[in-house]
């Protein structure tokens, strides 16, 4: 492994400066065993390694495995960036739920050998990408979790049309709706009540957010479907989201298409590890089941 770009999340330091030390001493830790280690600008300061500071979008297009130190909002950022080489991405939990990370800070060390030796498997997995049409032209984002069109703030209740392939499949009303991939399934599709996903299942999960009717429910879809989530009314209280970032308001656009995109992220996974495990041990259901058992 010749070169390793480390993506730190720098609110997450200032948050929590006890932590500093812990970056400090994994960035040395690779220092040590790899050639060549960038670390995103702003963090290279606050850990004043300023010298291996290096922009975002070129530790990803640089870089031949990006390390990942923050929550799964920051995986996620860096998945979008690293989308176009596939370059591999380990996720080094720093407090927080973390679903997406295959580490947490006190296993760093330890793993640094097999991550720069490529011991390790690749997880690839499956992205979207959400299309609306502004002024003429076509505005695409990219995700790896999912789509969401909702509401804002205490608006009205959103009136939702939703067709796959171009055939009708439901209406209703609802506070939004999340198109979600297998990885976003953990997610705020969870939360909303569809279904979990494993990763190799490569389908769409379409979920209705609050849905002021009986008969909606989850629909999983093949992940060559095109879904389309049109808002007819009120538009105007409609924002349309893609791995949280905020793709504006639907307004003059109440129509966004949603398909699976050409581009994967690569996860690392070191041996021991899978995804039943992360879910038994994110979902504490291990701990739920014991708990029972004593009673």
């Amino acid at each position: 492994m010749s070169a390793v770009g480390v993506m730190v999340n720098t609110t997450r330091l200032r948050e929590r400066p006890e932590m500093l030390p812990q970056a400090r001493e994994a960035i040395d830790v690779l220092l040590a065993h790899a050639d060549t280690v960038w670390v995103n600008e702003e963090a290279a300061i606050l850990l004043a390694r300023p010298r291996l500071g290096r922009t975002e979008e070129d530790l990803a297009e640089r870089a031949d495995l990006l390390v990942v130190f923050g929550g799964d909002g920051t995986i996620l950022r860096a998945a979008r960036l690293a989308a176009a080489r596939r370059t591999p991405i380990v996720g080094v939990n720093m407090g927080g739920f973390g679903f997406l990370a295959e580490l947490g800070t006190e296993d760093f060390r330890e793993a640094v050998p097999a991550l720069l030796a490529g011991r390790y498997e690749l997880d690839d997995r499956m992205m979207l990408q959400a299309e609306v049409e502004r002024d003429g032209r076509t505005q695409t984002m990219l995700g790896l979790n999912d789509t969401v069109v909702t509401k804002t703030g205490a608006a009205r209740v959103l009136r939702l049309r939703i067709s796959v392939n171009g055939e009708h499949l439901a209406s209703y009303p609802a506070d939004g709706v999340i198109v979600a991939t297998p990885t976003g399934s953990t997610a705020y599709s969870l939360s909303a009540g569809g279904p979990i996903l494993h990763p190799r299942v490569e389908a769409l999960v379409i979920t209705p957010i609050s849905p002021h009717t009986f008969n909606s429910r989850s629909v999983v879809v093949d992940r060559n479907d095109e879904v389309t989530v049109e808002v007819t009314s009120p538009a105007s209280d409609a924002i349309l989201t893609v791995d949280g970032r905020e793709g504006g308001a639907l307004t003059a656009v109440p129509r966004v298409v949603v398909r699976r995109a050409a581009q994967t992220t690569r996860f690392v996974r070191l041996r021991g590890s899978s995804f039943y495990s992360i879910l038994r041990t994110k979902l504490a259901w291990g701990e739920r089941a014991a708990s029972e058992g004593d009673r």
